[in-house]
């Protein structure tokens, strides 16, 4: 059902401008549609009209939300109120929004930044607080103003990354930040610059590309895009902007994408290998890499993520002495840094990712992890909470010793031609040659991806390249369909 708001206003064809409150024109040309279903995950109802034949949408988590909305506007063309043309807002919370800008005035970026992560501190985790940190800071050089004083934009981003800090509120920056600081208080661009496209064509470019001008990965361009349009979110809700500047613009082309590149992956032979040399890495009293042989196993023949196996426990594991086992993951412990943590520790402590924190995730495991697992506890035993795995103080694993390990096993373990090649040169990719072999030996999709801890969308779009690498097989199998095996023509 379609509604139409009525009234009359002063342009023509039912537009015009509101005496100068706002600077965007209003219409009382108004349609107002039903609630849709749309193919999302975190907003999948949503709420669609049109202001003067310019397309409006709103999406939300539940369908009472956008019921709720929807009787808002409706109320709103009841009323007879006219709406803007580029915001779609009624005139009621277009002038809500004016007078709390005229009250908080036009906030440059700086002072936006830090009002925004005070907001957001309290509810967020460690690693989301520094990707809204990272996400701020990138688009604080497209917004830092120019001049011959102007910081680098090195100086920038360390400037914006330590003054979001609620901690630091008070405090004065260090020094080598202080005249980055001064500057980027004095001579950030306000929000309103935003509606200028040569700013917003610099803040998405300062999103997509690195501080060297090469493009930035995939997941990389996707987080700061998240956290910067939340905090558009943020900032259109308190009325400092009526819409998103980058709604409308896709990343450039040239960006690479998120599929696991097969060479990465490790066949069995050069699995066992790697496992082998990271038994040899450090010294025989120090036994820095031994401690590490079941952690890596772990991703190998698990597919476990490497902040899921640094908080695995020795109660989470079902280790029976012939036979598959169990591993019950329920935490991750992910390094953010001691200033984004409440604990103040390096290391957060986090449900499993894309579920309640109260989920867990079991995992069969086959027997021979069942055997590194065993040994390791019999030992290393466990740390004093349980942990299996821990640095050799017994403290949490930290990211960049287990990445010291990896990268010298795989000098002892690979020819020179495959160390200089992709080939295991993360850890990571020890989870994604887990996950192809799953896929390979017939796994449902759907059960590859609860194992993993994936949706099954994720790993249709990630592996899809991993699976297609037997070009003779699949020759066989067209020559086979069309005869052409038993001699045909």
């Amino acid at each position: 059902m379609i509604h139409r708001s009525s009234g009359d206003d002063s342009g023509a064809h039912g537009s015009g401008r509101p005496g100068g409150l706002f600077t965007e024109e209003l219409s009382t040309n108004v349609r107002l549609w039903k609630i849709m279903q749309i193919r999302s995950k975190r907003a999948p109802y949503q709420l669609r009209w049109t202001v003067d034949g310019h397309v409006k949408t709103a999406s939300f988590a539940t369908f009472t939300l956008a019921d709720s909305r929807r009787s808002q506007l409706r109320h709103a063309m009841t009323c007879g109120e006219a709406f803007g043309v580029d915001s779609g807002l009624p005139v009621s919370e277009l002038r809500a929004q004016a007078e709390k800008k005229s009250e908080k005035g036009d906030l440059n970026w700086w002072a936006f930044s830090r009002e925004y992560m005070a907001v957001r501190w309290r509810t967020a985790a460690a690693k989301t607080r520094e990707g809204l940190a990272d996400s701020l800071a990138t688009v604080a050089i497209a917004m830092a103003g120019e001049g011959s004083k102007a910081p680098r934009p090195e100086d920038v981003r360390l400037a914006v990354r330590w003054a979001v800090v609620p901690s630091h509120a008070e405090q004065d920056p260090p020094p080598e930040l202080r005249a980055a600081a001064r500057w980027l208080a004095e001579k950030s661009l306000p929000l309103s610059a935003l509606q200028d496209t040569r700013v917003v064509r610099d803040v998405h470019y300062r999103l997509a590309f690195k501080l060297d001008d090469s493009p930035a990965a995939a997941e990389t361009y996707k987080r700061r895009r998240r956290g910067f349009n939340t905090a558009m979110e943020y900032a259109i809700q308190e009325g400092y902007l009526q819409r998103n500047p980058l709604a409308g613009v896709k990343r450039p082309a040239t960006a690479g994408s998120g599929v696991v590149d097969p060479r990465v992956l490790v066949n069995e032979l050069q699995g066992r290998q790697l496992l082998t040399a990271v038994s040899y890495v450090g010294s025989v009293h120090r036994n820095r890499g031994r401690r590490l042989i079941a952690f890596f196993a772990c991703m190998l023949y698990s597919a476990t993520r490497p902040a899921e196996a640094v908080g695995l426990t020795l109660p989470q594991c079902h280790l029976p002495e012939s036979g598959w086992g169990m591993l019950t993951l329920k935490e991750t412990r992910p390094v953010s840094g001691r200033k984004w943590t409440d604990s103040g520790e390096r290391h957060d402590r986090r449900g499993l990712k894309s579920r309640e924190a109260d989920k867990d995730r079991p995992v069969p495991i086959p027997p021979v992890l069942v055997a590194f697992l065993r040994a390791h506890v019999a030992e290393f035993g466990t740390a004093p909470d349980g942990r299996l795995f821990s640095n050799e103080r017994g403290g949490v694993l930290g990211s960049s010793s287990y990445w010291r390990v990896w990268q010298e096993a795989r000098e002892l373990a690979l020819p020179p031609d495959k160390a200089a090649s992709p080939l295991a040169r993360r850890p990571y990719d020890l989870r994604s040659t887990c996950i192809t072999n799953w896929l390979r030996a017939g796994l449902p999709v759907a059960e590859v991806a609860r194992r993993a801890g994936n949706s099954p969308e994720v790993i249709h779009r990630n592996y899809a390249g991993c699976l297609d690498d037997s070009e003779e097989d699949n020759n066989r199998k067209i020559e086979q369909a069309m005869g052409w095996g038993n001699g045909a023509s």
